[in-house]
């Protein structure tokens, strides 16, 4: 089994580091477990159109150490929930890389991506040869390799899949 690749827009570009992903939904609105709920709250904050302007297999990007601050899943349960594909960032905060790659979300380490991408640009993230290819201007920067533990569970859908793979493979 092989990741296939990531195509799609860049519906957004977060440029803060240390950026909290719960102000995509709102602080006050991280408890809210339905996501339909949720989906129309996301990014109100900073484009009031987005849930309109977004596309299946769009993909967000974001700076360094994404995702800083306490792990919650409500908001990219939301941005998934509008098609956001995954999340293309400089780095990751461990505790939000650990947490969104166990539920199954596309994450990609790409330093240097803000020099890279605009919004709106296409892109296209090959897993195999380890790049992200900016299809708009013809830019391509490397990617941060997944560990094959990472890469697994990506591939199966994330840790639920991943665990009843691996209980499946042992009583073989």
């Amino acid at each position: 089994m092989s990741l296939a690749t990531l195509r799609g827009r860049v519906a957004w570009i977060f440029d803060e580091e240390n950026f909290d992903v719960d102000q995509i939904v709102g602080v006050k609105n991280i408890k809210i477990t339905n996501v339909e709920e949720l989906s129309k709250l996301a990014m109100r904050g900073y484009d009031a159109d987005f849930a309109a302007s977004v596309r299946p297999g769009d993909v967000v990007i974001g700076a360094g150490n994404f995702g800083y601050g306490h792990p919650h899943y409500p908001p990219l349960r939301a941005l998934r929930h509008l098609g956001i594909a995954g999340v293309i960032a400089e780095s990751f905060s461990p505790g939000f890389w650990r947490g969104e790659i166990s539920m199954g979300t596309m994450l990609a380490a790409c330093p240097g991506v803000l020099g890279l991408v605009r919004r709106w640009d296409e892109i296209a993230l090959d897993w195999q040869d380890g790049m992200l290819r900016n299809l708009t201007t013809g830019g391509a920067r490397p990617i941060e390799p997944l560990s094959d533990a990472d890469r697994t569970m990506l591939e199966t859908g994330g840790l639920v899949p991943y665990l009843k793979r691996s209980r499946d493979l042992t009583h073989a």
